[in-house]
């Protein structure tokens, strides 16, 4: 390489590291505690009525972390562990106390084809293990490829359970079409029957489970605790990530309106906003990467309550996210450098515990 070759070659490298750095502030008032240690990949987690935690660890282990052990679930089905798929996300019924289910979306090589694909499933636990399981949804067909399954899992009010699925890596097919698979957010009753209002039920050629389209890869879902609406973020190409307002039957736009670009540079679209599709409620350029999602509703972190944080994998911290009249108005680095953040929840105690790859979970304290 030559002198002039080499050092335009430096200019473009340093061009674009320099484009690449979030400018997110960082706040140093915090500390963390480490509650449960020696996990590659907790992907999703969540607090027993007793206040342990069953959590999972992507490769597809379930653990049950109590009295400060932790200890494997057997009988998990198989799981299709490949790039970004494993076991996904977990949550209780919200009637847990007395019904003892427990969901989790996982990547399920089950079905004719090669690869795998998301399913949301239900089961039990008696004796340490994993009983009574149900599939309650499996996504089609299976790929090979290992990118985009999404999945996150929230219940509303009424008892409606809601999950996403990634766009499985084809985005000029799947989140725009409501006969496939991919790039969707999903609702059904409990027990996984279809409910009679979801908005494409008898709809000829439409998947009736499909509460709304249009996503690229949500990795991050959450009821907000005085609006009740769901809340969800997804992961952007380069630059675009979202935050959205989840409304029945409504399109995201995702891949025909996106404020990223691919990650050479070059254009997705020319679009930014197309009429009857939704815009987003704020979205990141630079891409943050974004996993795991929780609101701040109790008052142990002064001048936090209302606050969303959402992790990154990208940069590697805890973003707080200032609410004001629906928007977005402020945002700065908790547990800056920690590591991949890829899951958050409040716990009963009303403290933050966020999921770190290859630490563990972590207690947030403001000082």
């Amino acid at each position: 390489m030559n002198y002039l070759r080499y050092s335009v070659f430096l200019i473009v490298l340093i061009h674009f590291f320099a484009c690449a750095q979030d400018k997110n502030p960082t706040n140093n008032d915090h500390h963390y505690e480490l509650v449960v240690p020696q996990l590659t990949n907790p992907w999703g987690f969540v607090f027993l009525t007793d206040g342990s935690m069953l959590i999972n660890e992507k490769s597809g282990k379930l653990f049950h972390f109590k009295n400060g052990r932790k200890k494997e679930i057997s009988g998990f089905p198989d799981v299709y562990y490949r790039g970004q798929g494993g076991l996904l996300d977990i949550e209780l019924h919200p009637d847990y106390a007395n019904n003892g289910w427990i969901y989790f979306t996982y990547a399920s090589p089950e079905g004719e084809q090669r690869g795998g694909h998301t399913a949301l499933m239900r089961a039990k636990i008696n004796n340490n293990q994993l009983v009574n399981q149900q599939v309650l949804y499996k996504a089609s067909p299976n790929s090979t490829r290992g990118q985009h399954f999404g999945s996150r899992i929230v219940f509303d009010d009424a008892g409606f359970v809601y999950f996403t699925i990634g766009e499985r890596g084809n985005r000029d097919v799947n989140p725009q079409d409501i006969t496939r698979d991919g790039g969707k957010v999903y609702r059904l009753h409990d027990d996984g029957r279809i409910p009679a209002d979801n908005p494409f039920v008898g709809r000829t050629n439409a998947k009736a489970a499909i509460y709304s389209y249009g996503h690229r890869n949500p990795q991050g879902m959450v009821i907000h605790p005085e609006t009740r609406d769901i809340w969800t973020h997804e992961h952007g190409p380069k630059g675009g990530d979202e935050i959205n307002i989840i409304t029945a039957g409504k399109n995201y736009g995702w891949p025909i309106i996106t404020y990223g670009v691919n990650y050479i540079g070059t254009k997705i679209t020319d679009e930014t906003s197309r009429p009857g599709m939704e815009q987003p409620l704020h979205y990141w350029v630079p891409s943050i990467a974004p996993s795991g999602m929780a609101f701040i509703s109790s008052n142990n972190y002064d001048g936090w309550n209302g606050n969303l944080l959402v992790g990154s994998l990208k940069f590697q911290y805890l973003d707080n996210c200032y609410i004001e009249n629906g928007k977005v108005v402020k945002e700065e680095r908790l547990l800056d450098g920690i590591g991949r953040v890829r899951s958050i929840e409040q716990g009963p105690d009303g403290y933050i515990y966020v999921g770190v790859e290859n630490l563990g979970i972590v207690k947030l304290i403001k000082d």
